[in-house]
């Protein structure tokens, strides 16, 4: 079994999607560097980007003609300043030439190189192909999927996976969700400890640390940012940024001046019963509203999901716990990314197979389950918080309207932060052994429905919502 670590999981990158953008800028990354690694490079004199599937139908609202150009650029997602990206697509089109890979100018034109393929290739939704010409006359192409998550892979990569090829293993190897409970039976530990272990099979303790503040404090800029930003989301859909009015409303006087004092400064304010929901979907809304305006999220699983995972942990520390310091949030993150692993193995996070209940419904029941561990649940209990989180979002469509990562999929974030809370509620009151629909069951029927689910419904924009609404309309 191909070990999944949390940080495979929770993936700092650019807005607005993490298979039709990180994905693509990733695999742009990676075929760059083949291309190196085979000393052909210096001999390449154009390109082309063939996309296909989802990848087409969605592509230009899920900016992924810019996530590829970038990625072709040589820039890094997670450190590129994304104030930039605006000017530097507009100059490649206006040239007409990109720097490939940072160094080497050659012609490029966004209408003539980038083609958009309707039809699906076997292995995935998202396949792009990448031609490279050469001074001799000559051609190459590579083809990569871009699996949901920002995870890439090439067709041998899965056809090995599914010769049943051994890769690097876990100490705790664990499929399911009953393999996760068997470990902590057997050390008598709380399931971040399980992960944890995991972890430090793979980097120092301090790694993993420093990794988990990185992607905290990108989570906490994020609502920060969302939360102080006012106008209109690009795009066309003229959708207007609400976690701005919504935050006015809601804070209180106490002074800041960055992400940190904000974060503070909301533990002081004067929460009332009433507000809690709304400072729910505040966090949530902000940061998808900075996911849509490609900016920089973490995947949680996915980009369009982001605002779930964020918004429940702000829950945690400014209504539940004043006192929640880093050790709280490492096993927030820990516990939800152990969760979202076991739904990548068994089932899917891309939406593109599976519907938005791969993407909304898999980061509720991640936050669901980690919210419960903190709360002081059991093991059994976080199952049971992630099993009732994903048990209803069964069947949720993804039909973005224009193909943009806005409408319904801010306010989903939302709706998904509040029935994670509401399923470690619930699940903190439950005797697990009563439970009438264990993890494992959810998670393999989540997979059932993605398979029978018209693909209509997942990430082409041709059907639901996607359809039903004219950009007319809005």
């Amino acid at each position: 079994m191909e070990c999944i670590s949390v940080f495979d999981m929770l993936k700092i990158g650019v807005g607005p999607s993490s298979s039709h953008t990180l994905g693509p800028w990733r695999a742009s990354e990676r075929w760059i560097n083949e291309l190196k690694e085979q000393g052909i490079f210096d001999s390449v004199l154009g390109i082309k980007v063939h996309l296909y599937g989802s990848l087409s139908l969605t592509g230009k609202g899920h900016a992924t003609d810019i996530a590829v150009v970038m990625g072709l650029l040589g820039s890094d997602p997670e450190m590129v300043p994304t104030e930039s990206i605006g000017e530097l697509i507009e100059k490649i089109k206006t040239d007409k030439k990109l720097v490939f890979g940072g160094t080497r100018t050659i012609p490029f034109s966004f209408t003539e190189d980038i083609v958009y393929k309707k039809e699906f290739l076997p292995f995935h939704a998202n396949a792009l192909q990448f031609e490279a010409v050469f001074n001799d006359g000559s051609s190459s192409f590579e083809t990569y999927y871009s699996i949901g998550g920002g995870f890439v892979v090439k067709e041998e990569r899965i056809v090995s996976k599914e010769k049943n090829a051994v890769f690097k293993t876990f100490p705790c190897s664990i499929k399911t969700g009953t393999e996760l409970l068997g470990f902590c039976h057997e050390k008598g530990t709380p399931i971040s400890e399980v992960v944890l272990e995991n972890e430090l099979s793979l980097r120092s303790a301090s790694e993993i640390d420093l990794e988990l503040e990185r992607i905290w404090n990108t989570m906490l800029e994020c609502m920060y940012l969302g939360c102080h930003t006012e106008g209109t989301l690009p795009g066309g859909l003229n959708v207007r940024r609400r976690a701005f009015e919504m935050h006015g409303k809601l804070k209180g006087d106490v002074p800041y001046s960055n992400p940190e004092e904000w974060l503070q400064a909301i533990r002081k304010t004067e929460v009332k019963f009433r507000q809690i929901l709304k400072w729910v979907s505040c966090f949530a809304l902000s940061v998808n509203e900075v996911n849509a305006s490609l900016g920089r999220v973490v995947t949680a699983p996915t980009n369009g999901s982001a605002g779930v995972i964020p918004a429940v942990l702000m829950y945690y520390m400014v209504i539940e716990n004043h006192d929640a310091g880093f050790e709280h949030i490492k096993k927030f993150l820990l516990v939800a990314g152990e969760i979202g692993s076991i739904f990548k193995k068994g089932a899917t996070i891309s939406a593109a197979m599976g519907g938005c209940q791969a993407e909304i419904g898999v980061s509720s029941a991640m936050a669901a389950g980690a919210l419960t561990e903190l709360l002081g649940g059991t093991p059994e209990q976080v199952l049971v918080a992630a099993e009732i989180a994903m048990e209803h979002h069964l069947g949720l469509t993804c039909d973005p309207i224009g193909g943009l990562v806005q409408v319904p999929c801010i306010e989903r974030n939302s709706m998904g932060a509040i029935k994670a809370i509401n399923a470690a509620e619930l699940a903190l009151e439950t005797d697990p052994k009563e439970a009438k629909v264990p993890f494992d069951k959810v998670v393999n029927t989540m997979w059932e429905t993605a398979k029978d689910m018209s693909s209509k419904y997942k990430e082409t924009s041709e059907g639901g919502l996607a359809v039903g609404v004219f950009l007319s309309d809005c």
